[in-house]
Formats: C-alpha cells, structure tokens, sequence
C-alpha cells in the first residue's frame, strides 16, 4: 500500500492512522461502502465451482458478516470500562491487513477509516496509539512473541480488560478474514502480488509445546457477581463446551463477540470439518505458538512430530498430508503469497476442491484462535501426555 510521510509524529503511521488531517483520499474510497464486508467484493469473481462452496458454508459467512457488525459498527459509544473508538478499531484492522499483505483488506479498512477524526494530538494519545499499533502488528506477525509485558503496557496506556479483549478479537478477527480471502483468491487462481526481501516470520520454538493440563488467563476474568444478563447468558451457551471451558469467563468482556466467535466455530465444525482440516489446524497453532491448541490434535503421531518442527511433521507425514502441511504453513506464515500453485498438491495427492476449501477455512480460524489462547492466556502441565 502507497505510503505518504507528513510532518510531526504521524510519520508512525499510515496516512489514515496520523492525527494530521492528511489532503488526500484514501487510494480506493469505493471499498468503504462495499456491500460484503467479509469476502469485500470477492465472491463476485468467483465461477459456479467456487460459489457451490460458498453456498455450502453460508451460515458461517453469515456470521463472519455479523462478527464484522459488531467490531467495526457504524458508530461506537464508549465509556469508562469501554474505551476503544471506532477509530481505535479500524486503525487496528488497517494495521493487521498491512501485515497479512491482503490488498482488499488494505483498501476496506483504509477507505473506512479515513474519514474518521483521529485522536487528539496529545502526548498521551500518540503514546496510547503507538503502543496499540506496535501490538497489533506484533499480534498480528508472530504471537508467540507476545509476553505478560506487551498486556502491562496496553494497561499503563489506559486500556481496560474489556478492551484489551475486544482488541485481541479484532486482530483475530482480520487474521482470519485475511486467510479466507487469500484462499478464495487461490482457489480462483487470481495473481498475488510479491513483494521481493520481505522475510517470513520464525515460526514458534519447540519450546513452547510441552503438555498442556491447563489455561490460565493472564487477565482478570469476568467475576460471577458482577457479570452482566448477556454475559450469564453467553457463559451459560458456551461454558459447557470443551474448547472454551478455560478462557469463556475471561473472553466474556465481550460478550457479544464472544458469542459470535463460539457460533463460527460450532459451525465449521459441522460443515467444514474433515481430518485433513484438523491437521491444517494444528500445523497453524505449531506455527503460532499455541500450544493449548495443538494439544487438542488427536493424532499423536503428527502431533509429536510437530511439536519438534514442521519440519519434523513433513518427514513422517504421507504425501497427501504432506500437501495439507505445505498449504497450510504456507497460508499461515504468508497469506500474501498463498496461491493455487500451493493448492495444486493437494489436488495431487487426491484430495478433493471441498476438501481444500475446508484447509482453508479450519487454518483461517485456527489463525483467530490461536491469537486469543496464545496470547491472553499461560498453558501450563508435565511431562505427561494429558488426558
């Protein structure tokens, strides 16, 4: 994305991230008002193949588009507990597409947020924005880098635990989104662009996957006697289901995303979920760092061996798991590069176009996740496989 400098410290930021008023358009205003917001004009190009596989996953579009209602509304109304603009969001957003490479992306979030009033020129407020901005790109990149540290400095620059909450899912949020269309786009065969001395992120160290027993999170959940009628409700929905038994009470501050993100999952997993989807799952969390979410990858012998490498999985996977490693890396590490010449082995290996598709989907939203167990939360166990 075309860069501008103007003078002062909006030279940190994009030219719709500055707290100068800038004397240019963003580059595609048009994508502002885009009637999609999820896939932004994409399924447009798509052919009678590709839109079979749309219409089988509608409900999850569906909620995707409801998902991006609720983080990036028309207008926000803060508070005291609720501190985040609809600026705050959508510079975020516009900060996360930048890392995934995803020009749509760039050019919706842009166009959204410049016509927003920035905050104001403060000493404070430039503080508060940069130590956002550097998190989320942070977030966005490598999460496995992202320490206790990095929350204590969203606090000291005034954020509270629902925002910080609501701020993780926002960055999941285009995480995933990103993902989805990268891999609509590769399914279409359309070109990517490259960008030439860019390099790829490190993937997380083997350390970080010894067993996991437990999740705790490193930020104050929400407290029985002071949860609100909707957050009783959502607890109430998703409490009981095993992949948000530990971190429901603290991803509650927002209830209403929460809610949402829980209602994606449970639909993917019953239109989009195959064994070749699980272990591009697992070959994203590998990558991300999480390791409460590769542990919940049942096939031990792919699991152990990505706990090592991926590397390591690849040696003693059969081809077509090798393929659904390849892509699924591939995707996850650079969503910018993800074409169909990285869907093409899996089409080798036998695999079919649905089955493809639903590697894309399940590494999307392993993308999602893993930024929200990774990072607000510590995994914790032995030296003994759990049960």
């Amino acid at each position: 994305m075309e860069q501008r400098r103007f003078s002062g410290n909006s030279h940190l930021y994009h030219e719709t991230q500055c707290t100068l008023t800038a004397p240019t358009a963003p580059l595609v205003p048009e994508a502002a008002e885009i009637g999609d917001r999820f896939l932004l004009g994409l399924d447009a190009l798509c052919g009678a193949e590709v839109k079979s596989h749309l219409d089988r996953i509608e409900p999850a579009l569906l909620a995707s588009r409801d998902l991006y209602q609720l983080l990036f509304p028309r207008h926000v109304d803060t508070s005291m507990t609720h501190t985040l603009t609809l600026y705050d969001r959508l510079s975020a957003a516009l900060t996360v597409a930048q890392v995934t490479g995803i020009q749509r992306l760039c050019n919706h979030y842009a166009a959204r947020l410049n016509p927003l009033a920035g905050p104001d020129p403060s000493r404070e407020s430039n503080l508060r924005l940069t130590q956002m901005t550097e998190y989320a790109r942070q977030l966005a990149s490598q999460p496995a880098l992202i320490t206790p540290v990095a929350l204590r400095r969203l606090d000291e620059v005034g954020l509270t635990v629902p925002d910080i909450i609501t701020y993780n899912q926002i960055t999941g949020f285009i995480s995933y989104q990103a993902r989805v269309v990268a891999g609509i786009n590769a399914l279409l065969a359309l070109p990517v662009r490259w960008f030439p001395g860019l390099a790829e992120p490190e993937d997380a160290t083997a350390e970080c996957f010894n067993p996991v027993t437990q999740w705790q999170p490193l930020l104050p959940p929400v407290e029985l006697r002071y949860a609100s009628a909707s957050q009783l409700e959502v607890l109430t929905w998703c409490q009981p289901q095993p992949e948000f038994s530990d971190c429901a009470w603290l991803l509650a501050h927002d209830a209403a995303t929460l809610h949402g993100w829980g209602t994606l999952i449970n639909i993917l997993r019953e239109n989009a979920s195959t064994q070749e989807g699980a272990l591009a799952a697992a070959v994203a969390a590998r990558i991300n760092g999480s390791a409460a979410c590769l542990w919940r990858y049942r096939n031990e012998r792919l699991r152990d061996a990505l706990r090592q490498s991926v590397s390591q999985a690849l040696a003693i996977a059969s081809p077509s798991e090798q393929a659904v490693i390849q892509a699924a890396a591939q995707l996850t590490r650079t969503p910018e590069r993800f074409s169909a010449t990285h869907l093409q082995p899996l089409n080798n290996a036998g695999l079919t176009d649905r089955v493809a598709f639903d590697v894309i989907l399940q590494v999307a939203l392993a993308n999602w996740s893993n930024r929200l167990i990774q990072t607000l939360g510590t995994a914790s166990g032995n030296d003994e496989q759990p049960h």
